[in-house]
Protein backbone atom coordinates (compact mmCIF):
# COMPACT_ATOMS: atom_id res chain seq x y z
CA UNK A 1 0.00 0.00 0.00
CA UNK A 2 1.52 3.40 -1.00
CA UNK A 3 1.13 6.18 1.74
CA UNK A 4 1.91 10.16 1.93
CA UNK A 5 3.88 11.22 5.19
CA UNK A 6 3.34 14.52 6.02
CA UNK A 7 6.15 16.50 8.70
CA UNK A 8 4.45 19.53 10.44
CA UNK A 9 7.38 21.77 12.73
CA UNK A 10 5.26 23.98 15.15
CA UNK A 11 6.37 26.35 17.52
CA UNK A 12 4.02 26.61 20.12
CA UNK A 13 3.40 28.73 22.84
CA UNK A 14 3.01 25.73 25.53
CA UNK A 15 3.08 22.37 24.80
CA UNK A 16 1.27 21.37 27.50
CA UNK A 17 -1.87 23.79 26.44
CA UNK A 18 -1.01 22.50 22.64
CA UNK A 19 -1.20 19.19 23.14
CA UNK A 20 -4.87 19.03 24.69
CA UNK A 21 -5.86 20.84 21.44
CA UNK A 22 -4.28 17.94 19.56
CA UNK A 23 -4.93 15.21 21.61
CA UNK A 24 -8.67 16.42 21.14
CA UNK A 25 -8.44 17.11 17.18
CA UNK A 26 -7.78 13.31 17.24
CA UNK A 27 -11.15 12.18 16.30
CA UNK A 28 -11.38 14.78 13.70
CA UNK A 29 -7.62 13.38 12.22
CA UNK A 30 -9.18 10.03 11.78
CA UNK A 31 -12.12 10.99 10.02
CA UNK A 32 -10.34 13.14 7.59
CA UNK A 33 -7.96 10.44 6.73
CA UNK A 34 -5.19 10.39 8.90
CA UNK A 35 -4.18 6.77 9.40
CA UNK A 36 -0.97 7.73 12.03
CA UNK A 37 0.28 10.67 13.37
CA UNK A 38 3.07 11.05 15.56
CA UNK A 39 4.52 14.05 17.93
CA UNK A 40 7.77 14.53 18.84
CA UNK A 41 9.05 17.55 20.82
CA UNK A 42 12.71 19.06 20.64
CA UNK A 43 14.93 18.53 23.97
CA UNK A 44 16.27 21.64 23.48
CA UNK A 45 13.31 23.98 23.47
CA UNK A 46 9.91 21.94 24.62
CA UNK A 47 7.58 24.38 22.70
CA UNK A 48 9.61 23.05 18.99
CA UNK A 49 7.26 20.29 18.11
CA UNK A 50 7.35 17.97 14.93
CA UNK A 51 4.07 16.05 13.94
CA UNK A 52 4.21 13.15 11.17
CA UNK A 53 0.42 12.31 9.90
CA UNK A 54 0.19 9.47 7.51
CA UNK A 55 -2.80 9.14 4.50
CA UNK A 56 -3.31 7.03 1.90
CA UNK A 57 -2.48 9.75 -0.63
CA UNK A 58 -1.15 13.20 -1.37
CA UNK A 59 -4.73 14.41 -2.30
CA UNK A 60 -6.20 13.16 0.86
CA UNK A 61 -3.52 15.04 3.14
CA UNK A 62 -4.19 18.43 1.13
CA UNK A 63 -7.52 18.48 1.55
CA UNK A 64 -7.13 17.48 5.20
CA UNK A 65 -4.18 20.50 5.80
CA UNK A 66 -6.78 23.15 4.07
CA UNK A 67 -10.06 22.34 6.18
CA UNK A 68 -10.86 25.31 8.07
CA UNK A 69 -11.10 23.10 11.42
CA UNK A 70 -7.55 21.95 11.79
CA UNK A 71 -6.44 26.25 11.15
CA UNK A 72 -9.34 26.67 14.06
CA UNK A 73 -7.50 24.25 15.88
CA UNK A 74 -4.12 25.39 15.04
CA UNK A 75 -5.30 28.96 16.59
CA UNK A 76 -6.80 28.08 19.20
CA UNK A 77 -3.99 25.90 20.55
CA UNK A 78 -1.14 28.48 20.30
CA UNK A 79 0.15 27.08 16.92
CA UNK A 80 2.51 28.52 14.35
CA UNK A 81 4.24 26.02 12.07
CA UNK A 82 7.51 27.38 11.31
CA UNK A 83 8.25 25.81 8.44
CA UNK A 84 6.23 24.52 5.37
CA UNK A 85 4.43 20.89 5.19
CA UNK A 86 6.85 18.35 4.09
CA UNK A 87 5.19 15.31 2.00
CA UNK A 88 7.38 12.15 2.21
CA UNK A 89 5.80 8.81 0.09
CA UNK A 90 6.69 5.42 -0.18
CA UNK A 91 6.50 5.77 -4.45
CA UNK A 92 8.77 8.02 -6.72
CA UNK A 93 5.71 10.45 -7.34
CA UNK A 94 6.13 12.16 -3.88
CA UNK A 95 9.00 14.16 -5.66
CA UNK A 96 6.97 15.14 -8.50
CA UNK A 97 3.81 16.12 -5.28
CA UNK A 98 6.73 17.91 -2.99
CA UNK A 99 7.50 19.76 -6.51
CA UNK A 100 4.05 21.15 -7.24
CA UNK A 101 3.08 22.03 -3.39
Amino acid sequence: MTSTIVLVNHRVADFDAWKKVYDGFTPIQAEHGVHAHQVLRSTENPNDVIVSHTFDSGEAARAFFAMPELKEAMSQAGSTPTRSKSPISTRSKAARWLARS
